[in-house]
């Protein structure tokens, strides 16, 4: 977005807790991108699109997405456990409590270890793929541009020849 004229800043927020449990809110970690036609000279409020890789994440950034925002979630990772450990006595997903929010369930893990699958990637590997493969959805939800993306990833990751 910043090679086509737009502004950008990002955020990157860790957990204060060291070793905090995975898939626990202590754990939660998150990234903020924001971009603009304008100058941004602030963080942002409220975020237009959260992407929740899984329940703690969901639980953790909920209360900053405004009615009518919009979330993705990973739904290969609200199962019974990840759910409990979160603190959800029901799957947000199913009982209507998102109601107010524009909500696209998408099977993140399975899709991103098919795609690595040609590469030979070794299933961990390639679950660890699921933040480019959110990147990627957004891109295309919000048709921007992915060469330079692209680019960026292959000469950061490719293999060296």
């Amino acid at each position: 977005s910043a090679i086509l004229g737009n502004d950008l800043s990002t955020l990157p927020s860790f957990p204060a807790e060291i070793r905090a449990p995975a898939g626990t809110l202590a754990g939660v970690s998150a990234f903020q991108v924001h971009i603009s036609d304008h100058d941004i000279l602030t963080p942002g409020d409220a975020p237009n699109v959260l992407v929740a890789m899984n329940p703690a994440a969901l639980r953790a950034n909920i209360a900053d997405v405004p009615v009518g925002g919009t979330i993705i979630v990973n739904s290969d990772a609200f199962g019974a456990r990840s759910l409990e450990k979160a603190g959800y006595g029901s799957n947000p997903l199913d009982d209507g409590s998102l109601s107010a929010f524009r909500v696209y369930e998408v099977p993140m893990t399975a899709l991103t270890l098919e795609a690595c699958k040609p590469t030979g990637a070794k299933p961990r590997d390639a679950e660890r793929s699921k933040n480019f493969f959110a990147l990627g959805l957004v891109a295309w939800m919000y048709q921007r541009p992915t060469e330079s993306t692209l680019k960026w990833i292959s000469d950061r990751y490719g293999r060296s020849s």
